[in-house]
């Protein structure tokens, strides 16, 4: 049985991963530390380590004594290419060989959960992996057949039955499968989580639900048949409601979780209430997995001024789903 450890990769170190993480663990209680496992370069944890003033220990091994971070130190190829806040091919190999390593840990029972650090999908690309993110790669290296994206927060949270493709493949290529699909492994989370019944509400794709067919007959063909049966499986859901309306509801309590068509349908409210505190969790894969939900920042890229507080917020909710310190 896997021990309740989670591996934190670091991210692009031209981005703001390095110093994130730092300002996290530094805040953490000494004990607490050794439950997490960043998956990285020593160098450039350190070198974050000395930029925020913090006095973390950092070894490159799994055991450690209390207080000291343990590492997996990856070595970095290219590393002279790699520049504060500039996409290059370095930091996109970086980046990949951390979360890769991340897979192989948990495949061997050394770690519980992935929490990872932004990356840039640009960098990836110009090393030559053409994934379109974490989720996709994760996918690819543990054999997921299908992911969803959970945007998480502490007030409103949003499930998505499509996320990065454009917004004319978003209103054309889902089937009923696959929205009753979004809803079922929504609900199915939720109850890990500790609600015994949630309650889902289904976002509308056109205005006004499509107004009869007037506005377009997407909720027709296959809103409403997938909520009709995730309903006829005991599913507590209601739907389709409006994109306009339902996010505000679901905001005042009516609602746990809403199932989002697209993804800025989820991405904007969600963002806009709760940005620091909302955390990204792939769901579908066989391993658990949580983000920050944001980029990498390259503007403000080891300026020492990022906020850590959804790195902060990441780290917690997988330790939520492992059950850590229950």
């Amino acid at each position: 049985m896997s021990p309740k450890r989670v591996g934190i990769t670091m991210g692009d170190p031209s981005g703001i991963g390095p110093e994130i993480i730092v300002r996290t663990l530094n805040e953490m209680q000494p004990e607490k530390r050794s439950q997490n496992i960043v998956i990285g370069n020593i160098k450039f944890l350190e070198r974050a380590n000395d930029m925020v003033g913090s006095d973390l220990e950092f070894c490159d091994s799994l055991s450690v004594d209390p207080g000291v971070v343990p590492v997996v130190h990856i070595e970095t190829i290219g590393a002279d290419s790699i520049k504060d806040g500039v996409v290059n091919a370095g930091s996109g190999e970086a980046v990949y060989r951390y979360v890769r390593e991340a897979s192989s840990l948990i495949s061997d029972d050394k770690i519980a959960a992935i929490v990872t650090a932004p990356l840039s999908k640009s960098a990836m690309h110009m090393a030559g992996h053409k994934y379109d993110g974490h989720t996709e790669l994760l996918a690819e290296l543990t054999g997921a057949p299908a992911t969803y994206m959970l945007l998480a927060g502490p007030r409103l949270s949003a499930i998505h039955v499509t996320t990065h493709t454009s917004l004319a493949n978003a209103a054309v290529d889902p089937t009923i499968r696959r929205v009753l699909d979004t809803i079922r492994i929504g609900n199915q989370h939720f109850k890990d989580v500790g609600y015994a019944s949630p309650r889902l509400a289904v976002a509308g794709l056109n205005p006004h639900c499509g107004e009869g067919g007037l506005f377009g007959d997407e909720e027709a063909k296959r809103l409403i048949p997938a909520v009709a049966q995730a309903k006829a499986e005991g599913i507590n859901v209601e739907g389709p409601i409006s994109g306009d309306t339902v996010f505000y509801r679901a905001l005042n309590g009516e609602f746990d979780l809403v199932v989002a068509q697209y993804h800025d349908q989820g991405h904007i409210p969600t963002k806009l209430i709760g940005f620091n505190e909302t955390v990204n969790v792939s769901l579908g894969l066989p391993i658990c997995r949580t983000s920050v939900d944001h980029g990498t920042a390259f503007d403000i890229a080891w300026k020492g001024i990022a906020d850590h507080t959804n790195m902060t917020a990441a780290i917690a909710y997988a330790h939520k789903i492992l059950k850590i310190n229950d």
